[in-house]
């Protein structure tokens, strides 16, 4: 069967494609192949995949289809500015991590003026995101912090979504200065709800005009059926989502939690339909609650390769035994991880060093989750109105898939990767955890992200696909 579907994915080290044939609303998998990143001229990386693919018997139809998504840039740097830190962190990190940016400060009007534009000095970044104020709240923290941007004299695009009130005239002092800006609606409109897809978008956009003019990567664009990329986490962002929440018509499998974890991070995003049917005033304030649908969080830490000596820091060596089984030292485990630190290309060589990845896995999951979620308080707080024991934060007690993807979670064996993730979910701590058996389905094929790209044009298609390929999944249950 010939592939009238190709999509790339282009990463820091590898370059992946993934063969599909749609037939009207029918989508099928045909093959993947991976070649060695090629810096210079991503072309010739994507050509050597495309290649991989024709030599497992896969033709390519005349006319074929290609999209392509990329993580090999690093993201967008982006600074957050706003009134209140905690939202205006929240809403940074929401719309930044699946639109190809990487927040490296957020700064609040309890900051001193001069330590707000030292900040926009030092980082130096692409993007600002400017916050500020409910629409019918504060306005004067935005022209506040627009002025300290004129004055900082960035070379950044400002994403205006703040106070709506106060939009026009910041983007007057901006286009005064000199400064590049695109308005959208406020991303804190009251202060129950964040409205991040406008936000996300704009991000997104600028993503799109960095990455076509770095080096090599300009004329990949240009064979590409859109002729632009998309960020590889907003790709597994929208795949994920699509899954859980279906289409009009045709409803998905309902609340799912993904963990994604690879060699630098390890990602969670879950996603919840039944929330969407809350009142906003039922959300509980932005400041302590995770009730919107979908939620995504990137521990930059804990990774099974550069972000390993993360994991052993936080967790320690005895703790990583624990999972790595007899014949393992602590030796062994503080070697092994500084060697795949130094080499992230390494794959185990001898069933000692499979167990000890599957040790470093099985406590990055373990942390990613528990942080992920939310946790029961541990003491009355008259101030917050909270009595002990009361469920704070994201709920995922009642989650009933958990995806699986990246990596081991991918090239291990069955009951290798049921054993990574029934370990990691047996100690929950005070976290909000699943109470009751998930169902788990494996992204074997590491199919998500070029799901994701081509659910931006064959929705219907893929979400048929995503039904049909993990089905047979309802006797994968995590034992608890």
């Amino acid at each position: 069967m010939d592939a009238n579907l190709i999509v790339f994915d282009i990463g820091s080290t590898w370059t992946k494609a993934v063969a599909f044939r749609l037939d009207g609303r029918k989508l099928t998998y045909l093959a993947r192949g991976q070649a060695t990143t090629t810096v210079k001229d991503v072309a010739l990386g994507a050509a050597q995949a495309e290649w991989d693919i024709q030599n497992q018997g896969v033709g390519l139809e005349e006319g074929y289809k290609r999209y392509s998504s990329c993580s090999a840039a690093g993201g967008l740097r982006m600074v957050a500015m706003g009134y209140m830190p905690k939202v205006t962190a929240k809403a940074a990190k929401e719309v930044a991590m699946t639109a190809g940016a990487r927040v490296m400060e957020v700064i609040s009007v309890d900051e001193p003026p001069e330590f707000r534009e030292e900040v926009l000095h030092e980082i130096r970044p692409d993007i600002i995101l400017l916050a500020g104020g409910t629409d019918n709240g504060d306005e004067t923290s935005a022209l506040e912090n627009a002025a300290i941007i004129c004055r900082a004299k960035v070379t950044a695009t400002v994403i205006v979504a703040c106070n709506q009130v106060a939009q026009r005239r910041v983007v007057r002092l901006l286009k005064e200065a000199g400064i590049p800006s695109i308005r959208i609606p406020n991303i804190i409109p009251t202060i129950h709800e964040l409205n991040t897809v406008p936000a996300r978008e704009a991000i997104h956009s600028q993503f799109i005009k960095q990455i076509t003019q770095a080096q090599g990567v300009q004329e990949f664009c240009k064979t590409l059926s859109n002729q632009e990329v998309i960020p590889t986490p907003g790709a597994v962002f929208f795949a994920s989502e699509l899954l859980a929440k279906g289409i009009y018509g045709k409803e998905g499998i309902g609340s799912l939690m993904l963990i994604d974890i690879g060699g630098a991070t390890t990602d969670i995003h879950s996603a919840i339909p039944e929330l969407l049917e809350l009142k906003i005033e039922e959300r509980g304030l932005l400041i302590n609650n995770e009730k919107q649908y979908s939620y995504r969080t990137v521990e930059g830490n804990l990774g099974m390769r550069i972000s390993a000596g993360g994991v052993l820091d936080t967790v320690g060596a005895e703790n990583l035994l624990t999972y790595a089984g007899p014949g393992v030292g602590e030796s062994d485990i503080i070697d092994y991880i500084e060697m795949v630190e130094e080499q992230p290309d390494h794959i185990p060589q001898s069933e000692k060093e499979k167990a000890m990845d599957h040790a470093i896995a099985t406590c990055a999951i373990n942390l990613s989750i528990r942080r992920h979620a939310g946790f029961y308080a541990k003491e009355n707080d008259a101030v917050m109105g909270v009595m002990a024991g009361t469920a704070m934060g994201r709920d995922l007690r009642h989650i009933k898939n958990i995806v699986c993807s990246g990596g081991v979670l991918v090239n291990a064996a069955d009951e290798e990767k049921r054993a990574i993730i029934t370990h990691a979910f047996e100690n929950p701590g005070n976290a909000l955890l699943p109470i009751q058996a998930p169902r788990l389905i494996y992204d074997e094929h590491y199919l998500l992200f070029a799901l994701g790209v081509l659910s931006k044009w064959y929705p219907e298609a893929v979400l048929d696909f995503m039904l049909e390929e993990w089905k047979n999944i309802e006797h994968e249950e995590i034992n608890q």
